[in-house]
């Protein structure tokens, strides 16, 4: 009586697999391949919501002219679109004095170097900006502004523009690409470039919060004045710089448990209509409309696993002709239908196995391979880690697919009997 022991029937798939390794090695090839991009998709996505979530760290509100929460953030985080109004100098002062506020960083935004934008602050920015669980600003060279035409550059404006320290660059009114009006009787000096952080500061030019009020010193309902009546740069530093406003500015409490508390005070402030926002539940909003994309990009792989595992039931049905008098001989040296049918589905299991490991170390290869592209280009940093949760239940989920798409060959070769397969001539 044949043995009931998987062990025999295992080792029988491993030779039949062996015995067919061309086809066996382009199988487990597509499956990797689909696997390596599903997995790939799923961490790079996983790294994306990560870093978009911590573009800002250690802020407690964002406060601005009233507008819509996901608009604010916008234009104040990830300085795309425009702000409906400024937020006057006299309540900036108010709330940045409160005794409940540890520190205020001012932002003012308008302006931009050649599709860049401009941001206007002090120097507390690069004091307190966090990224990234806690991280703070670094330059890769130079130091922060200090002269009231100093400028400090972002990481991809400095690599996209090729700018250098001490070069000069001209500023452009308003935040097109391509400017019609600009600054060029104010031109400003290079003095810092900040290092990579992956968020909209490596987009960014900063310059204090005076050199926004010089450059617009002679602008009058925004128009620039005639050329007989303009400020010099050299006037304008000895005349008041003190800002009408700001864009928005970013809120750290003293302590957290007043943030809702102040965030209350500053949405019912009677003065001039402001809106204070909470900016992780912002940019989880934000996420949820833009990770729609990702989600797609997820189907996608999954749809190519899928195109993988199909190939992997092609192939083996396609050899089910030819192996009949394999299965024949088989069934007369005692193996009956139930061996048959576990062969099948044994085959299909080691393919999906192996395609998966291949899959998961090419993921591994290629992720290491790219990291400093990622991080450099696009700001995705990832850390390569130990497989979560989800990505071994998405590993065991391709395998139990196999594993179910094998039940279509395994009961096709179950049906076929032993007279069948000794009809058959070599």
């Amino acid at each position: 009586m044949p043995s009931r022991s998987p062990l025999p029937t295992l080792t029988l798939a491993l030779r039949s697999l062996w015995n067919r390794r061309t086809t066996t090695l382009l199988t487990v090839s597509a499956i990797a391949v689909s696997v390596a991009l599903l997995l790939g998709v799923q961490m790079l996505r996983a790294a994306a919501r990560e870093g978009f979530l911590n573009t800002l760290s250690g802020v407690d509100l964002i406060v601005g002219a009233r507008t819509g929460p996901i608009n604010l953030l916008l234009y104040s985080v990830f300085r795309v679109g425009d702000a409906t109004s400024e937020v006057s100098w006299k309540s900036y002062q108010l709330i940045a004095h409160h005794r409940d506020v540890a520190w205020t960083i001012p932002l003012s935004l308008g302006d931009s170097l050649r599709g860049f934008p401009v941001l206007g602050t002090d120097l507390d920015y690069f004091r307190h900006y966090r990224f990234a669980d806690d991280q703070s600003l670094r330059f890769r060279a130079g130091e922060p502004f200090r002269d009231l035409y100093d400028a400090v550059l972002g990481a991809d404006v400095a690599q996209t523009l090729h700018y250098r320290i001490g070069d000069s660059i001209i500023l452009s009114h308003g935040l097109g690409e391509v400017s019609f009006v600009q600054h060029k009787d104010k031109p400003f000096r290079v003095v810092g470039i900040l290092a990579r952080t992956g968020t909209p500061v490596d987009r960014t030019v900063h310059v204090s919060l005076q050199a926004i009020s010089a450059m617009h010193i002679d602008w009058r309902n925004g128009y620039e004045a005639p050329p007989g009546e303009r400020v010099s740069a050299e006037r304008a530093r000895h005349m008041d710089l003190t800002p009408d406003g700001v864009t928005a500015f970013l809120v750290h409490m003293r302590s957290p448990v007043m943030t809702f508390t102040m965030q209350r005070a500053i949405n019912s402030y009677g003065q001039e209509p402001l809106l204070a926002i909470l900016p992780g539940v912002a940019l989880t909003q934000l996420w949820s409309l833009v990770g729609i994309a990702n989600t797609a990009l997820s189907v996608v792989a999954a749809f190519v696993v899928v195109a993988g595992l199909l190939g992997m039931l092609t192939a083996i049905l396609t050899s089910l002709n030819e192996r009949r008098r394999e299965m024949a001989i088989l069934r007369s040296v005692g193996a009956g239908p139930r061996h048959i049918f576990g062969l099948m589905i044994f085959e299909a299991g080691l393919l999906s196995a192996a395609g998966v490991l291949a899959g998961a170390g090419l993921t591994y290869a290629l992720l290491l391979a790219t990291r400093p592209i990622l991080h450099n280009r696009f700001g995705i940093f990832i850390e390569l880690h130990a497989l979560s949760g989800l990505e071994l239940a998405i590993l065991g989920a391709v395998v139990l697919t196999a594993l179910l798409m094998g039940l279509v060959p395994a009961s096709r070769a179950y049906r076929h009997t032993l007279s069948d397969g000794l009809q058959l001539r070599v």
